[in-house]
C-alpha cells in the first residue's frame, strides 16, 4: 500500500463526510450512545433515536439515573432492547466508580456491551488511541484492498485486516481515519455496485484492479429465514388494552410490554394456546389488521384480533400484566410489530385503538 494512503483516505473524509449528529463534538458520552446505537443499525435509522434519546438523556448521569423503563420506552423501535440494558448498566457502573472516563480500548472493553470493535471507535475518535475500529463497512473495504479469499469472521483474517487498517490510521487522526474506513464502505465501497471510479483508495485496491470487487468479502450462505403466522390479540375495556409484560431474563424483548399473541391461523387451536399462555379462555372476534415484520432469522406475518377473555376484567396491574391507555403508548417500552398493528388498525378505524396511531407515530419521530 501506498505511503500517501492515509493522506488521501483522511482528504477525501475532510470533504464527504456526512453531517451526522454524533460527528458534531468529540463527546465521550455522545459518541459512546451512538456506537451502540449502530451496532446492528443503520446510520439512517439511528440518526432520530439517536437525537430523541439524547434530548431524554443527555449526559451518563441521567442516563445512569433512569429507571429501566424510561430507558427500554426511549429505545422502543430501535430494536436489539439487551443494547439498551447494557447502556444502562455501564453508566450506572462508571457513575457508581465516580471516575471519568475510559481513556483506551482496553478499558473501554471492560463495560458491558463494549466489545472490540465500539472500544476501539470510541478510544480512537475522542482519545485520539491508534486502535482500528472494524466494522461491516471497514471489513468490505479491507477485503478488497487486499483481496482477501478468507472469511473475516475467523480470527488469523481479521487480524490481518486490522493491520491493514493500522497502516491508514494516521498517528494524528486515528479516529478520522476509523471513521473514514467506515464511511467509504457506507458510501463508495457498497456490497454491490461499488463506486471504485470515486474511491480514493481505488490504486491501492487488488480486487478494484482485477474488476472483482464485488467479490470480497467472503460471504457464507446465510439460512433461509423461517416464515411465522401469528395472531395477536386485542382486549379492551373501559377504553384500555390489556397487554403483558415479557420477563426480564427472555432472549428476545426482554422486560417490554406486548399484546398477548400466539402462532398459527386463528381458530380454537390458538385460542388454546393463548389460554395456555396466558390464562383463562380466550375469543376470537374479527380481524382489525394485518403487518409484517423481521426478526433476525425469522419473517412474521401477523394480524391482529379482536378478542375478549373471561377472566380478562380482572387481570391485575403489576409486572406481568396491565391495561394501558392507548394514547399513552410512546411512553411505555413496547415492540415494533405491536406499533406497526395498532397504527394500523387505528387508521383502520378500529374504536379499540383510539389513540394508538398517534401514540405509535409519536415514539417513531
Amino acid at each position: 500500500m501506498k505511503s500517501s494512503a492515509p493522506g488521501r483516505l483522511l482528504a477525501w473524509f475532510d470533504r464527504q463526510r456526512r453531517d451526522l449528529p454524533w460527528r458534531r463534538d468529540r463527546d465521550p458520552y455522545r459518541v459512546w450512545v451512538s456506537e451502540i446505537m449502530l451496532q446492528q443499525t443503520r446510520v439512517e435509522t439511528a440518526g432520530p433515536f439517536f437525537e430523541r434519546f439524547i434530548a431524554r438523556f443527555p449526559d451518563r448521569a441521567s442516563l445512569a439515573a433512569a429507571d429501566d423503563d424510561e430507558v427500554l420506552a426511549a429505545w422502543s423501535g430501535l430494536g436489539y432492547y439487551r443494547r439498551a440494558r447494557q447502556l444502562l448498566a455501564a453508566a450506572r457502573q462508571l457513575e457508581a466508580q465516580g471516575q471519568g472516563w475510559p481513556t483506551t480500548a482496553a478499558a473501554w472493553r471492560g463495560l458491558p456491551g463494549v466489545g472490540p470493535y465500539t472500544a476501539a471507535a470510541v478510544a480512537s475518535i475522542v482519545f485520539g488511541e491508534v486502535e482500528p475500529a472494524l466494522d461491516g463497512n471497514a471489513v468490505r473495504v479491507l477485503s478488497r484492498l487486499a483481496a482477501e479469499p478468507g472469511d473475516p469472521a475467523r480470527a488469523a483474517i481479521r487480524r490481518r485486516l486490522r493491520e491493514i487498517a493500522r497502516q491508514l490510521l494516521d498517528p494524528q487522526r486515528p479516529g478520522d481515519g476509523n471513521q473514514a474506513l467506515m464511511e467509504l464502505g457506507a458510501t463508495l465501497c457498497r456490497p454491490r455496485r461499488p463506486r471504485c471510479e470515486l474511491c480514493p483508495l481505488v490504486g491501492d485496491c487488488r480486487a478494484a484492479d482485477a474488476g472483482e470487487a464485488e467479490s470480497y468479502p467472503f460471504r457464507r450462505k446465510a439460512p433461509a429465514a423461517r416464515r411465522q403466522l401469528r395472531v395477536v390479540a386485542l382486549v379492551s375495556h373501559r377504553g384500555r388494552l390489556l397487554m403483558f409484560r415479557r420477563a426480564s431474563d427472555d432472549a428476545q424483548l426482554a422486560g417490554l410490554w406486548e399484546l398477548p399473541w400466539a402462532e398459527g391461523q386463528p381458530g380454537e387451536k390458538t385460542e388454546g394456546e393463548l389460554g395456555q399462555r396466558y390464562g383463562g379462555r380466550w375469543r376470537l372476534g374479527g380481524r382489525l389488521a394485518r403487518a409484517r415484520h423481521a426478526i433476525t432469522d425469522r419473517r412474521i406475518e401477523a394480524e391482529l384480533w379482536g378478542a375478549s377473555r373471561d377472566d380478562g376484567d380482572c387481570v391485575a396491574e403489576g409486572p406481568e400484566a396491565g391495561w394501558h391507555e392507548p394514547d399513552r403508548l410512546a411512553g411505555l417500552p413496547t415492540g415494533s410489530l405491536d406499533r406497526k398493528l395498532l397504527r394500523a388498525a387505528a387508521d383502520n378505524g378500529a374504536e379499540e385503538t383510539r389513540g394508538a396511531a398517534p401514540a405509535a407515530r409519536r415514539a417513531r419521530r
